[in-house]
C-alpha cells in the first residue's frame, strides 16, 4: 500500500473547485467502500459506485521524445453514500500523491482501479475534491473486437480516444457513461506543437521552449468522449453563420481534409433543423493522418477522423452523435444502438435531402444486407460486438419502422423531442420504447418485438 504525502500546490484550474471547502463526512459517520465497477451489463468493471462527478480538472505535460505524461486530476464529486472508500478507473499509470479535501489520502492500486481511502469518511451528499497527482506513459488498450483506444502514439505527439474505455489511460476518472461531468483541461507540449481537446480554447501560452493550450467543456461529458490530440496540427476558428464557435485541426498529412472540414458548419445548420437546438457551446472536428487511428469517434464538440474516412456521409454522421449519443448518452453499453442508429439515421435523411436517395432506399438496403440481422440491436451479445453492423444498420431500422407506424410530422417530432427530453442527460433502451409510445400515442410493441427485440429477419422489408 502506497501512503501519500499532501500535495505541495493547487494548478490554477482548481478555481472552481476551492469553492466547495473541506466538505468531508464527520468524525461519527460510519461510511462503507463505494462499489469497484457499477455493473455495466457489457462492461462490469468499469465506473465506481458511491459518488457523482461534477467536474474534472486536468493538469497535463507531456514529452513526445520519451512518451512520458504527467499529470494532476483535480476530481469534484458528491457522495451518493457514506463513504469510507472509494474507487477510480487508471490503467498503468502511477498515482503518487491523492488528497481529499485537502488531506492525504492513502491510496492502493491493483489493476485499473485505484482505491482512495480518505482520512475521514465522507457523509452522503458531501460535495468532496479528490486530487491525483500521477504519471507514467500511458498506454494503447486494445478493445475484445482488436480495435484500439486509449493513448495512441502519433508521429510528433499523440491521440487520445475512449470508447468505450479508454479514457483511463491517460486520466483518472468515474469511467462510465452514466457519469458526465464538465471539464477544464490544460496540457503543455512543445513549443510549435499544437494540443486540441474538447469545448472551446481559453487560452495558449508560450513561455520558452513549452506552450500551454486550456481547453473548457461547459456541458457534460461521458468520459468516453474526451479526446486530446498532439501534434502539428493547423488549428483554425470560426464562426457558424448562428455564431457558433467552430475549432477544427487538421495535421498537415491530412490537409486534403480541408474541404471536407469547411462543411461542418453547413452540417451542423442542417442537423438543428431536423434535431434541435445544437446542444453545445462549439463545434468542429479532428483531422488526423492515416494510420494513427482506424475510426472516426464521435468525441463531443468536434468528432476525430481519420484522413482516409473524412468524407461528408462520416461528418454527418459524427455531427448528428452530438445529438444522439453525445447530449443523449447511453443509460448502459447495451443502449449503444440509440447512438449509432440515430446517427446512421441521419445518414440517410441527408442522404434524401442532397443526394437523390430516399430514406426508403437506404432502408432496403440495410434490410437486404444480412450482416444487419447477426443479432437485435438492443441485445449485443457481447462487448465484443457493441459496433458491429445490427447496432447501426439494424438500428436505423428500428427507427424507420417507427416512423412508418406514427407518421412522417409525428416523427420528426419525435427525433426534436427525444434530443430535447434528455439533453445532457442518460437514457436507455427502456426510455426510448417508453417515450415514443407516449408522444405518439402509439402501441409500437409489433415493432419492438419484430425489429428491435426479434431475432429472424421479416419476409419482407
Amino acid at each position: 500500500m502506497h501512503r501519500p504525502s499532501r500535495l505541495r500546490a493547487l494548478a490554477p484550474a482548481a478555481a472552481l473547485l476551492l469553492l466547495v471547502g473541506c466538505s468531508g463526512g464527520s468524525g461519527g459517520v460510519q461510511g462503507t467502500p463505494g462499489a469497484a465497477g457499477v455493473r455495466d451489463p457489457l462492461f462490469p468493471r468499469l465506473g465506481n459506485g458511491g459518488y457523482d462527478v461534477r467536474h474534472y480538472s486536468l493538469t497535463l505535460d507531456y514529452d513526445p521524445g520519451t512518451g512520458r505524461l504527467a499529470g494532476t486530476a483535480e476530481i469534484l464529486a458528491r457522495a451518493t453514500q457514506d463513504l469510507s472508500a472509494f474507487n477510480l478507473d487508471l490503467h498503468r499509470m502511477s498515482a503518487e500523491d491523492v488528497t481529499v479535501d485537502g488531506e492525504a489520502a492513502a491510496a492502493d492500486q491493483a489493476g485499473d482501479e485505484l482505491t482512495v481511502r480518505p482520512g475521514r469518511d465522507l457523509t452522503e451528499g458531501a460535495l468532496f475534491r479528490t486530487v491525483v497527482r500521477y504519471s507514467g506513459t500511458p498506454r494503447t488498450i486494445t478493445d475484445a473486437d482488436g480495435s484500439e483506444e486509449g493513448w495512441l502514439k502519433a508521429p510528433g505527439g499523440a491521440l487520445a480516444v475512449g470508447e468505450p474505455a479508454g479514457s483511463m489511460a491517460w486520466f483518472p476518472a468515474n469511467n462510465h457513461p452514466g457519469d458526465k461531468a464538465t471539464y477544464d483541461l490544460a496540457i503543455n507540449v512543445p513549443r510549435g506543437l499544437k494540443a486540441v481537446s474538447n469545448g472551446e480554447l481559453a487560452r495558449e501560452t508560450t513561455d520558452g521552449p513549452r506552450t500551454t493550450f486550456v481547453w473548457r467543456s461547459a456541458e457534460p461529458m461521458a468520459s468516453y468522449l474526451a479526446t486530446l490530440a498532439i501534434g502539428p496540427y493547423r488549428l483554425t476558428s470560426s464562426r457558424t453563420p448562428q455564431g457558433l464557435p467552430v475549432w477544427t485541426a487538421t495535421d498537415p498529412a491530412a490537409a486534403e481534409t480541408a474541404r471536407v472540414s469547411a462543411q461542418v458548419p453547413r452540417i451542423v445548420e442542417w442537423a438543428t433543423e431536423r434535431f434541435g437546438p445544437y446542444p453545445f457551446s462549439s463545434t468542429g472536428a479532428i483531422a488526423v493522418r492515416e494510420g494513427v487511428v482506424g475510426y472516426a469517434l464521435e468525441t463531443q464538440n468536434r468528432p476525430v477522423i481519420p484522413a482516409g474516412q473524412f468524407d461528408t456521409t462520416t461528418l454527418v454522421h459524427e455531427i448528428a452523435h452530438q445529438w444522439y449519443g453525445n447530449s443523449v448518452s447511453p443509460g448502459t453499453w447495451r443502449d449503444m444502438w440509440l447512438n449509432e442508429g440515430f446517427a446512421t439515421y441521419a445518414q440517410w435523411l441527408w442522404a434524401e435531402d442532397f443526394e437523390d436517395t430516399p430514406v426508403r432506399d437506404s432502408y432496403e438496403e440495410a434490410f437486404a444486407d444480412s450482416a444487419n440481422w447477426a443479432f437485435p440491436p438492443a441485445a449485443p451479445p457481447s462487448a465484443a460486438r457493441i459496433s458491429e453492423a445490427p447496432v447501426y444498420g439494424r438500428g436505423a431500422m428500428v427507427l424507420h419502422r417507427v416512423r412508418l407506424a406514427v407518421g412522417d410530422r409525428a416523427f420528426a417530432g419525435l427525433m426534436k423531442g427525444w434530443a430535447k427530453r434528455y439533453r445532457h442527460a442518460n437514457a436507455s433502451t427502456a426510455d426510448f420504447t417508453a417515450y415514443a409510445e407516449k408522444v405518439s400515442g402509439k402501441d409500437l410493441d409489433p415493432v419492438w418485438e419484430t425489429w428491435l427485440y426479434g431475432k429472424d429477419r421479416p419476409s419482407r422489408p
